[in-house]
């Protein structure tokens, strides 16, 4: 039997794996067998914790939106006011955790079989509204539920998008550009909920 501990961190090498993988050949190259030498286990033990190359994609999807959330919580720890807190999840998206180039393939992976494989996109769906109910809780602290969620689905577009458009559009991908972008347009969702209450 293994010895205890030794199930996850095989797991967690697996997936370590699996992202370096899909770095090097993309997710469609990729075979259980690269993931398995990466990992430095034997060829077996992927399929046996995984089952399929779809269900190891899916593991590797899952620890990192657990990663995402994992450093989004710490920043909001320090945050204090609705836009400190959104402004927290605006830093963790364009984080340089997220633009390291083995977590980029990784995340375009995710959006592409999204498309075919239902679990993937039931994660990618899970990750879309749990983004958009946090920023939604922070704007719906100032406003009605209405405008809140439509700053937030706005929020959310842009962060989405600008992370896409740094990816795809320079070799050093820097987060500092973009994350100033939705800055404004949340200080100006903030300003106009401010002159829309003021009385007439």
């Amino acid at each position: 039997m293994p010895k205890v501990g030794m199930v996850e961190e095989r797991k967690t090498s697996i997936i370590m794996g699996t992202i370096k993988a899909i770095h090097e050949k993309g997710y469609a190259a990729t075979t259980m067998a690269d993931i398995a030498k990466n990992a430095g286990i034997s060829t077996g033990l992927p399929h046996h914790y995984f089952g399929s190359k779809a269900g190891v994609f899916n593991a590797t999807i899952s620890f990192l939106l657990k990663d995402l959330s994992k450093q989004s919580r710490k920043r909001l720890l320090r945050a204090k006011t609705p836009v400190e807190r959104i402004d927290a999840i605006i830093h963790t998206s364009f984080s340089d955790e997220q633009f390291q180039p083995s977590v980029i393939s990784a995340w375009f992976a995710f959006y592409v079989l999204a498309r075919t494989e239902p679990e993937t996109r039931r994660l990618l769906q899970i990750y879309h509204r749990r983004l958009i109910s946090n920023l939604t809780s922070e704007y719906r602290r100032v406003t009605d539920r209405e405008t809140a969620s439509t700053a937030a689905a706005g929020t959310a577009a842009m962060i989405d998008g600008l992370w896409l458009q740094c990816v795809l559009t320079t070799n050093r991908p820097d987060g500092s550009p973009a994350t100033m972008l939705v800055q404004d347009y949340v200080k100006k969702c903030f300003d106009s909920f401010e002159t829309t209450d003021t009385p007439q």
